[in-house]
């Protein structure tokens, strides 16, 4: 009998809850019928940090609708020509209720820049608004600005259920850079108990020059692991480089001094010319549009391809590899130039910056040269010249198309996921020089003297 009770309070009391749930699921369907204030939370303002060595720049991103019911204007509602309209009354808004001050409640000078007008499109909380205002923070001379108070409170005075989201874009000393996730450091809102806005004190770990350094060898690594078009032109002009010339078509083997040392003037003759153009471009001394830039890397990987096929500049190839080397080095200079960076750490970040480059380049083409000069003296090496020259060909067309409309196209997705493949590529191709030297140790001496790709007047010296 006592069993039974029980069984019947749990019954009822699991029925209950049951029927709780189903109301409250019902209660937030409902809800999420209603109209867009209901469905959508609020956005929030962001304030994105950039850490430079003397100074703090930044961005604010202010939504219209927020900002709107805190200023009293129809910023929202007639958000044409706003800037143009109310610039002045926004950056007076904007100085009242901006206050970094030091840990000892010393004033910082504040710097509104330019603004702009955005759409952000979001499902969580709709499209909405948003107005960008650059801004730059002088703290005073000799002090540590890695710890200050950042006195905010743009919207949030008038409008108690807003939050502002702090975060740091980029912060050299520390290794952060531009192109990774922003560093959360802080959430301004509203202290409910006391009624205030509370500042909120920005502590930085210390930087270095070396954390600085290092990510920006990092950097340079990366760039070049996902540069396609770069190595792409690299490798398609070493294609041919083992191979001697006979009329206007690309004969047998040169042997492996005469390889090697054409292989190394080639990259040499790259290294001098993109170092040049990103040191003086890295400094502001040349500059030139980013679309021509990447219309000519392209191009300059059109002309390898074709120098692969059948010869154009025979014996002047590192001359080439040199000009075009300057093409290269204006876009590397370009992603230094996009952070910013003081006049010291700038000169450190090209060093580091450049040595990244180098020694991903050198890794990547001492993977491949051996099996270059190994495939070069079997038959297989006409079919892989032509193959990957057809490649690059085809790779650099659809990229001019692509960076002179500003559209992607079908082909160069399809470069990009064959790059995703790299460390098959260098698998097959191995695997293709150890058959081909394999077949030639096979067949005997006899054979190698009569194929034409093993046929040289330099001394063999074998790889494997």
């Amino acid at each position: 009998m006592r069993f039974n009770y029980l069984f019947t309070d749990l019954a009822h009391w699991v029925m209950r809850y049951v029927r709780q749930g189903i109301f409250l699921l019902v209660l937030i369907f409902l809800c999420g019928k209603g109209g867009p204030v209901s469905a959508h939370p609020m956005p929030n303002s962001v304030v994105v940090l950039t850490i430079h060595e003397k100074t703090i720049s930044g961005e604010i991103q202010l939504p219209l609708g927020e900002l709107q019911s805190a200023i009293g204007m129809k910023v929202n509602d007639q958000s044409n020509r706003l800037i143009e309209r109310l610039g002045d009354s926004l950056q007076l808004y904007l100085r009242q209720h901006i206050h970094p001050k030091t840990l000892d409640n010393q004033n910082w000078p504040i710097d509104i820049g330019a603004m702009r007008l955005s759409i952000v499109r979001n499902k969580l909380t709709g499209d909405y608004k948003e107005l960008i205002i650059a801004f730059t923070m002088l703290p005073p001379e000799h002090y540590d600005l890695r710890n200050f108070y950042f006195d905010y409170d743009v919207i949030l005075r008038e409008v108690a259920s807003h939050k502002i989201l702090i975060s740091v874009k980029q912060d050299w000393a520390q290794g952060h850079l531009s192109d990774s996730e922003p560093m959360q450091v802080g959430v301004i809102e509203l202290d409910v108990p006391s009624g205030k806005v509370v500042p909120l004190q920005i502590s930085l770990e210390q930087g270095s020059l070396w954390k600085g350094f290092a990510s920006m060898v990092k950097l340079g690594m990366q760039h070049i692991r996902e540069g396609t078009d770069h190595l792409l032109f690299l490798l398609v002009l070493l294609l041919p480089a083992p191979l001697l010339v006979a009329g206007n078509r690309w004969s047998r083997f040169g042997g492996v001094r005469y390889s090697v040392r054409r292989l190394l003037l080639i990259v040499t003759a790259f290294t001098i010319g993109h170092s040049l153009t990103l040191l003086l471009g890295a400094f502001g001394l040349l500059r030139l549009p980013s679309q021509p830039v990447e219309v000519l890397i392209a191009v300059s990987i059109l002309v390898s391809a074709l120098h692969a096929l059948r010869p154009l500049f025979p014996g002047r190839e590192a001359w080439v590899a040199a000009g075009f080397g300057l093409v290269h080095g204006l876009a590397f200079a370009g992603t230094l130039m996009n952070l910013h960076l003081d006049t010291g750490p700038m000169a450190l970040s090209i060093l580091g910056f450049n040595l990244g480059i180098e020694l991903m380049q050198v890794g990547i083409i001492t993977l491949v040269i051996p099996w270059l000069i190994q495939l070069s003296q079997t038959p297989y090496y006409s079919g892989l010249r032509r193959t990957g020259a057809v490649f690059a060909g085809i790779a650099a067309t659809a990229w001019v198309v692509e960076r002179l409309s500003g559209e992607p196209n079908a082909v160069t997705v399809v470069v990009g996921q064959v790059a995703r493949q790299a460390w098959w590529l260098l698998a097959g191709l191995a695997l293709l020089a150890l058959l081909g030297w394999w077949r030639l140790k096979k067949a005997g001496p006899h054979s190698a003297k009569r194929s034409p790709a093993c046929q040289s007047p330099a001394k063999q010296l074998p790889f494997l």
